[in-house]
Protein backbone atom coordinates (compact mmCIF):
# COMPACT_ATOMS: atom_id res chain seq x y z
CA UNK A 1 0.00 0.00 0.00
CA UNK A 2 1.30 3.46 -1.15
CA UNK A 3 1.54 6.24 1.87
CA UNK A 4 -0.57 8.47 0.12
CA UNK A 5 -3.51 5.21 0.66
CA UNK A 6 -2.53 4.90 3.94
CA UNK A 7 -3.15 8.57 4.96
CA UNK A 8 -6.55 8.24 3.46
CA UNK A 9 -6.99 4.80 5.81
CA UNK A 10 -5.60 7.06 8.24
CA UNK A 11 -8.41 9.81 7.57
CA UNK A 12 -11.24 7.90 7.01
CA UNK A 13 -10.85 6.13 10.47
CA UNK A 14 -10.47 10.03 12.21
CA UNK A 15 -14.23 9.77 11.55
CA UNK A 16 -16.39 8.90 14.25
CA UNK A 17 -19.49 9.29 15.65
CA UNK A 18 -20.06 11.26 18.82
CA UNK A 19 -16.03 11.91 18.65
CA UNK A 20 -15.67 14.39 16.10
CA UNK A 21 -12.93 14.83 13.75
CA UNK A 22 -12.06 18.93 13.68
CA UNK A 23 -10.93 20.39 11.00
CA UNK A 24 -10.01 23.71 11.29
CA UNK A 25 -9.62 24.88 7.32
CA UNK A 26 -6.99 26.38 5.39
CA UNK A 27 -5.93 27.93 2.42
CA UNK A 28 -2.44 27.45 1.70
CA UNK A 29 0.95 25.95 2.83
CA UNK A 30 1.62 28.62 5.19
CA UNK A 31 -2.23 28.31 7.09
CA UNK A 32 -1.53 24.45 6.95
CA UNK A 33 2.00 24.63 8.49
CA UNK A 34 0.30 27.03 11.12
CA UNK A 35 -2.49 24.43 12.06
CA UNK A 36 -0.04 21.77 11.95
CA UNK A 37 1.92 22.96 14.18
CA UNK A 38 -1.16 23.90 16.79
CA UNK A 39 -1.72 19.87 16.88
CA UNK A 40 -4.01 19.48 14.01
CA UNK A 41 -4.68 15.44 13.10
CA UNK A 42 -5.41 16.53 8.84
CA UNK A 43 -5.86 19.13 7.08
CA UNK A 44 -8.58 20.48 4.98
CA UNK A 45 -8.78 23.14 2.39
CA UNK A 46 -11.77 25.68 2.25
CA UNK A 47 -12.49 26.92 -1.50
CA UNK A 48 -13.52 30.16 -0.49
CA UNK A 49 -10.10 30.74 1.47
CA UNK A 50 -8.36 28.97 -1.46
CA UNK A 51 -10.11 31.26 -3.84
CA UNK A 52 -9.58 35.02 -1.61
CA UNK A 53 -6.09 34.17 -0.90
CA UNK A 54 -5.29 34.24 -4.31
CA UNK A 55 -7.63 36.98 -5.59
CA UNK A 56 -10.15 34.82 -6.83
CA UNK A 57 -14.20 34.60 -6.35
CA UNK A 58 -15.59 31.27 -4.77
CA UNK A 59 -16.98 28.94 -7.65
CA UNK A 60 -14.49 27.38 -9.42
CA UNK A 61 -12.98 30.49 -10.71
CA UNK A 62 -9.51 29.41 -9.97
CA UNK A 63 -7.76 28.08 -12.44
CA UNK A 64 -7.92 24.00 -11.65
CA UNK A 65 -4.25 23.77 -12.73
CA UNK A 66 -3.21 26.66 -9.87
CA UNK A 67 -5.41 24.96 -7.66
CA UNK A 68 -3.16 21.54 -8.27
CA UNK A 69 0.10 23.70 -8.04
CA UNK A 70 -1.37 24.87 -4.56
CA UNK A 71 -2.62 21.26 -3.05
CA UNK A 72 1.06 20.02 -4.09
CA UNK A 73 2.63 22.63 -2.17
CA UNK A 74 0.28 21.58 0.88
CA UNK A 75 0.95 18.44 0.44
CA UNK A 76 5.04 18.57 -0.21
CA UNK A 77 4.94 21.21 3.11
CA UNK A 78 2.88 19.55 5.56
CA UNK A 79 3.05 15.64 6.67
CA UNK A 80 -0.40 15.28 7.20
CA UNK A 81 -3.65 13.57 5.24
CA UNK A 82 -4.95 16.50 3.44
CA UNK A 83 -8.37 16.68 2.20
CA UNK A 84 -9.12 19.41 -1.08
CA UNK A 85 -12.51 21.24 -1.51
CA UNK A 86 -12.86 20.42 -5.00
CA UNK A 87 -16.71 22.21 -5.25
CA UNK A 88 -18.22 20.38 -8.25
CA UNK A 89 -14.85 19.24 -9.49
CA UNK A 90 -14.48 21.58 -12.43
CA UNK A 91 -16.84 19.30 -14.42
CA UNK A 92 -20.17 18.40 -15.14
CA UNK A 93 -19.97 15.11 -17.14
CA UNK A 94 -18.73 12.31 -15.09
CA UNK A 95 -15.59 11.50 -17.62
CA UNK A 96 -14.47 14.39 -17.25
CA UNK A 97 -14.79 14.61 -13.43
CA UNK A 98 -12.93 11.32 -13.35
CA UNK A 99 -9.79 12.88 -15.29
CA UNK A 100 -10.00 15.78 -12.67
CA UNK A 101 -10.15 13.41 -9.59
CA UNK A 102 -7.52 11.68 -10.90
CA UNK A 103 -5.03 15.03 -11.31
CA UNK A 104 -6.06 15.79 -7.43
CA UNK A 105 -4.88 12.49 -6.26
CA UNK A 106 -1.98 12.72 -8.40
CA UNK A 107 -1.26 16.08 -6.58
CA UNK A 108 -1.62 14.15 -3.32
CA UNK A 109 -5.07 14.46 -1.54
CA UNK A 110 -6.69 11.86 0.39
CA UNK A 111 -10.44 13.34 0.65
CA UNK A 112 -12.70 15.70 -1.13
CA UNK A 113 -15.32 17.87 -0.34
CA UNK A 114 -18.13 16.86 -3.37
CA UNK A 115 -21.03 19.27 -4.12
CA UNK A 116 -24.71 18.39 -5.52
CA UNK A 117 -25.20 21.88 -6.53
CA UNK A 118 -24.91 23.30 -10.17
CA UNK A 119 -22.03 25.58 -9.91
CA UNK A 120 -22.20 28.74 -11.90
CA UNK A 121 -25.90 27.66 -12.23
CA UNK A 122 -29.24 27.36 -10.31
CA UNK A 123 -30.25 24.89 -7.78
CA UNK A 124 -29.01 20.99 -7.59
CA UNK A 125 -28.36 18.18 -9.34
CA UNK A 126 -30.84 15.69 -9.45
CA UNK A 127 -29.75 12.50 -7.45
CA UNK A 128 -29.23 10.37 -10.21
CA UNK A 129 -26.93 12.95 -11.64
CA UNK A 130 -24.96 13.60 -8.52
CA UNK A 131 -24.65 9.98 -7.86
CA UNK A 132 -23.50 9.11 -11.09
CA UNK A 133 -20.96 11.49 -10.65
CA UNK A 134 -19.95 9.87 -7.23
CA UNK A 135 -19.74 6.93 -9.07
CA UNK A 136 -17.01 7.97 -11.68
CA UNK A 137 -15.43 10.03 -8.56
CA UNK A 138 -14.82 6.79 -6.60
CA UNK A 139 -13.89 4.82 -9.74
CA UNK A 140 -11.02 6.62 -10.34
CA UNK A 141 -10.02 6.75 -6.75
CA UNK A 142 -9.82 3.08 -7.31
CA UNK A 143 -7.62 3.06 -10.27
CA UNK A 144 -5.18 5.40 -8.58
CA UNK A 145 -5.08 3.02 -5.76
CA UNK A 146 -6.10 5.62 -3.25
CA UNK A 147 -9.21 5.35 -1.18
CA UNK A 148 -10.86 8.56 -1.38
CA UNK A 149 -12.41 9.84 1.56
CA UNK A 150 -15.73 11.27 -1.19
CA UNK A 151 -17.25 13.83 1.29
CA UNK A 152 -20.43 14.43 -0.47
CA UNK A 153 -22.14 18.05 0.09
CA UNK A 154 -25.59 18.49 -0.48
CA UNK A 155 -26.39 22.56 -0.57
CA UNK A 156 -30.05 22.15 0.37
CA UNK A 157 -29.61 24.05 3.74
CA UNK A 158 -27.01 26.77 2.40
CA UNK A 159 -29.76 27.32 -0.27
CA UNK A 160 -32.20 27.86 1.64
CA UNK A 161 -31.33 30.97 4.24
CA UNK A 162 -34.48 30.65 6.90
CA UNK A 163 -33.35 27.80 9.25
CA UNK A 164 -36.90 28.00 10.54
CA UNK A 165 -37.55 26.19 6.95
CA UNK A 166 -34.88 23.66 7.33
CA UNK A 167 -36.83 20.75 9.18
CA UNK A 168 -39.18 20.68 5.40
CA UNK A 169 -35.81 19.72 3.38
CA UNK A 170 -34.51 16.61 6.11
CA UNK A 171 -36.56 14.06 4.26
CA UNK A 172 -34.62 15.03 0.64
CA UNK A 173 -30.91 15.48 2.32
CA UNK A 174 -31.33 12.11 4.21
CA UNK A 175 -32.72 10.36 0.90
CA UNK A 176 -29.33 12.32 -1.09
CA UNK A 177 -26.87 11.25 1.63
CA UNK A 178 -28.52 7.49 1.71
CA UNK A 179 -27.74 7.97 -2.58
CA UNK A 180 -24.66 9.31 -2.47
CA UNK A 181 -23.19 6.38 0.11
CA UNK A 182 -24.91 3.80 -2.26
CA UNK A 183 -22.89 5.40 -5.34
CA UNK A 184 -19.54 5.57 -3.22
CA UNK A 185 -19.64 8.70 -0.92
CA UNK A 186 -17.38 8.12 2.51
CA UNK A 187 -19.32 10.78 4.18
CA UNK A 188 -21.95 13.08 3.91
CA UNK A 189 -21.55 17.59 4.39
CA UNK A 190 -24.59 19.31 5.51
CA UNK A 191 -22.99 22.74 5.93
CA UNK A 192 -25.80 25.49 6.89
CA UNK A 193 -27.71 23.00 9.06
CA UNK A 194 -27.19 24.25 12.49
CA UNK A 195 -30.88 23.32 14.34
CA UNK A 196 -29.69 20.16 16.96
CA UNK A 197 -32.98 18.03 16.25
CA UNK A 198 -32.18 18.20 12.56
CA UNK A 199 -28.47 17.61 12.88
CA UNK A 200 -29.55 14.20 14.77
CA UNK A 201 -31.74 13.50 12.22
CA UNK A 202 -29.31 13.94 9.38
CA UNK A 203 -26.83 11.76 11.76
CA UNK A 204 -29.21 8.77 12.73
CA UNK A 205 -30.79 8.96 8.90
CA UNK A 206 -27.90 8.29 6.27
CA UNK A 207 -25.48 5.90 7.68
CA UNK A 208 -22.20 7.55 6.97
CA UNK A 209 -20.32 9.77 8.94
CA UNK A 210 -21.67 13.23 8.89
CA UNK A 211 -19.86 16.38 8.82
CA UNK A 212 -21.37 19.93 9.86
CA UNK A 213 -19.97 23.56 9.49
CA UNK A 214 -19.34 25.41 12.60
CA UNK A 215 -21.58 28.50 12.79
CA UNK A 216 -21.91 31.07 15.89
CA UNK A 217 -24.73 30.15 18.02
CA UNK A 218 -24.36 26.09 17.63
CA UNK A 219 -22.84 25.22 20.81
CA UNK A 220 -19.33 23.24 21.30
CA UNK A 221 -17.61 20.31 19.89
CA UNK A 222 -19.06 18.54 22.39
CA UNK A 223 -22.40 19.53 22.12
CA UNK A 224 -22.62 18.75 18.12
CA UNK A 225 -20.92 15.02 19.34
CA UNK A 226 -23.75 14.58 21.79
CA UNK A 227 -25.58 15.01 18.51
CA UNK A 228 -23.87 11.54 15.93
CA UNK A 229 -21.56 14.10 14.46
CA UNK A 230 -18.60 12.81 13.53
CA UNK A 231 -16.56 15.75 11.51
CA UNK A 232 -16.86 19.25 12.09
CA UNK A 233 -15.36 21.86 9.78
CA UNK A 234 -14.95 25.58 9.83
CA UNK A 235 -15.55 26.79 6.20
CA UNK A 236 -14.02 29.97 5.36
CA UNK A 237 -14.45 31.52 9.00
CA UNK A 238 -10.30 30.82 9.71
CA UNK A 239 -9.54 32.81 6.80
CA UNK A 240 -11.84 35.43 7.90
CA UNK A 241 -10.02 35.83 11.39
CA UNK A 242 -6.67 35.86 9.58
CA UNK A 243 -7.77 39.03 7.31
CA UNK A 244 -9.37 40.83 10.61
CA UNK A 245 -6.66 40.03 12.54
CA UNK A 246 -3.71 41.05 9.61
CA UNK A 247 -6.10 44.28 9.50
CA UNK A 248 -5.79 45.54 12.38
CA UNK A 249 -2.70 45.08 12.99
CA UNK A 250 -1.42 46.90 9.84
CA UNK A 251 0.88 50.71 11.23
CA UNK A 252 -1.50 53.37 9.98
CA UNK A 253 0.93 56.73 9.51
Amino acid sequence: MSEQAKRAEEFAALHVPGAPLVLYNIWDAGSAGAVAKAGAAALATGSWSVAAAQGYADGESIPLPFLLQIVERIVTSVELPLTVDFEGGYAVAPEALAENVSRLIAAGAIGINFEDQIVGGEGLHTMDVQAARIVAARAAAMAAGVPLFINARTDLFLKEKDAGRHGALVEEAVDRGLRYAEAGASGFFVPGLVTPDLIRAVCEGVGVPVNVMMKDGMGSSADLAGLGVARISYGPAPYFTAMKDLKARVPVT
